[in-house]
Order: structure tokens, then sequence, then C-alpha cells
């Protein structure tokens, strides 16, 4: 599955999804612009759990080409600095996967509290960076990807647009990226355009390995939930997808030569995985399926 000379743009790649899902674009060939805020990362426990350079090193040693660009995605000034970058740099872009995500420290914070109780910038938290960038790098990349006639835009969304995860501004997040992917998709399906939202099942990230421990200690922390059967949330996420299947997903669809009659669909990693026959990276089969209707 080669994606030699494509261009790629995944945003929120120092560490977690965005990473992996840059790692394996990388590995199929694709120039890869990767972002996050800083290109270093700057002192305390979340920016030490990632940095951008190192994303690129990781690609570069496993023979891909990555380009940082240091983006706060909360900025819109940055936002469209970064598409004219690429359009000026490479005069194309094929692949969008919208990641960035500001509020996972947040998520881990709060966890167990019920919506009153979260700070009062929760929903700015959430569903700036996480859902309304998620629609101006859309509408940048549509722009240059409409003149082409082609293109993939990828929104990384989750099981918490359809069922309870975290705090209600998180679901309320998840489920209008999934409905973005249906109406842009719509919208985008004439210009062979593809727009797809796409699930990974619970990830094993740096974040949830680095509290992993902590809540185990914490019983009352690791609530049950209805996901791929009654379990224990946090024992899905440590026993999860490792951060390079979802890259393995976009790889496969990327490569699909009727990726147009996926979209606006909501379509998981796991899915993916079985139609295209290819395992994670430690060779497990994931295997899991869309919760029905809440």
């Amino acid at each position: 599955m080669s994606l030699k000379g494509k261009v790629a743009l995944v945003t929120g790649a120092s560490r977690g999804v965005g990473k992996g899902i840059a790692l394996q674009l990388g590995d199929a060939g694709a120039i890869v612009y990767v972002t996050a805020r800083t290109l270093e990362g700057g002192s305390g426990t979340q920016s030490s759990l990632g940095t951008l350079r190192r994303t690129v090193k990781e690609i570069e040693t496993r023979g891909g080409k990555a380009i940082p660009i240091a983006c706060d995605h909360n900025n819109d000034a940055d936002i469209k600095k970064l598409f004219q970058q690429i359009e000026k740099e490479q005069g194309r872009l094929d692949i969008l996967v919208n990641n960035a995500y500001s509020a996972v420290f947040l998520c881990m914070e709060n966890y167990g509290k019920p919506f009153w109780q979260y700070p009062e910038n929760t929903w700015d938290t959430i569903n700036g960076v996480g859902l309304r960038n998620h629609y101006l790098c859309s509408t940048l990349a549509a722009r240059m990807m409409t003149k082409q006639k082609s293109g993939l835009i990828i929104n990384v969304s989750s099981v918490g647009g359809k069922l309870y995860m975290f705090t209600p501004a998180y679901g309320i997040g998840k489920a209008a990226v999934d409905r973005m992917a249906a109406d842009c998709g719509l919208e985008l399906k004439a210009h062979n355009v593809t727009f797809i939202s796409l699930w990974p099942g619970a990830v094993k990230t740096e974040v949830i390995t680095q509290n992993a421990q902590k809540t185990a200690q914490n019983p009352a922390s690791n609530e049950t939930v209805s996901y791929g059967g009654n379990a224990h949330v946090w024992d899905l996420f440590t026993e999860g997808e490792t951060i390079e299947f979802p890259g393995k997903a976009v790889v496969a669809l990327a490569t699909d030569p009727k990726v147009i009659q996926r979209t606006g669909k909501i379509i998981t990693t796991a899915s993916v995985g079985q139609e295209f026959g290819f395992k994670d990276i430690d060779g497990r089969e994931i295997q899991w399926t869309l919760p029905p209707p809440a």
C-alpha cells in the first residue's frame, strides 16, 4: 500500500494517535507534515510525553519524510499559514487527518466528576481545537483538494459520539465531528474528495499508559461501561490498540481506489483491519463493533 508522491498533514502529531498515524503514513511513502503547538514541547507533564521533533526523527529513522510545523490550532492565523506553506512547498494536499486535541489532561484530571464541577472553560477547551479547528482545517484543505479533484479528509473521532464518555462536552463534540464528516462529505463527493469520521477503539496512548497505575489505585474512577461488552473503562484503554493501528487504517483507506464510496460515513479502525486483513503492530487482531444507537 504505497503513498509515494502523496502529501499528508496530521494535526497534533507529537504523541498519541496523531503520532501513530504520522508514522504509518511515513512508512507508506507519503510526505508527512506534522503539527503541534511547539516543536520541542515545554515544561510539565503534558509536553514531556512527546515532542514534534521526536515524531519526525522516528519517521525519518524508518525511512520516511516528515516536515514539522509549530502551529497553535487555537489560532486562526497559524492555521492559515500552515496551509499556505503546504501549498507553496508542495502545490497539493492529498490527505488531511484532523487529530489535534487539547482536552486530554482536562478529562484525565476531572474524570468522574459531573459536568457542573468541571472548569468553566471546559466547552472551549474540548471543542475549540477538537471541533472548531477541525472545521477550519477541513475548509482550507477542501479549497486545495476540490481544485485537484481528489483528496481524503479524516476526522479522528470516537465511540463517545454515541455513548457517554468522560463528560457531556466530550460527547457533544465527537457527535458534531461525526456530523461534520457526513455533511461536508455530501458536498465534497461531486469533487471526488472523501470525508470520513474514523473511530479508533480504546488506544494505549502515552497518557493512558502513564495514568494506568494511578487509576488502578482508585477503583471508584474505573467505572463499568458498555463498550464491546461490559468492561472497566481504563482496562479497555490499557488493553487497547497501539497508537499505530489507527495509522494502518488511514493508510488502507488512503490507498483504497474506491474510498469515495465511504464518504460521510463513520468507520472503525477494527472494521478496516478486518476488511484489509492487517493486524496491530504487536501482532494482535483488533476486533470490536459499533455500539447500538444511544
